[in-house]
């Protein structure tokens, strides 16, 4: 039979370690060309509204990969908007 409950742990396993990879590349290379800010802001949204609601239901799984993930989308997003504003301002 299979176990829904440790498929949804692994889904949100998955997705949070694939942030986890583009945050630790994006620091390191410092290569944002190919980020879009305003894919990352609506992301960073629904990521957002995805951690309120497992919040409002406890639900753990949703809980930790969505503040997980949401501390990942919001590093990159942040040094994306930084490396466009030094970029203006060169």
């Amino acid at each position: 039979m299979i176990n829904i409950e440790a498929i949804g742990h692994f889904a949100a396993f998955l997705t949070t370690a694939a942030f986890l990879v583009q945050a630790i590349k994006s620091y390191r290379t410092k290569d944002l060309a190919g980020i879009s800010i305003g894919m990352y802001v609506i992301f960073t949204g629904g990521v957002s509204l995805w951690l309120v609601y497992g919040i409002a239901l406890e639900n753990w799984p949703l809980i930790l990969a969505n503040g997980f993930t949401l501390t990942f989308a919001l590093c990159i997003l942040f040094m994306k908007i930084k490396q466009t504003l030094e970029k203006k301002s060169a």
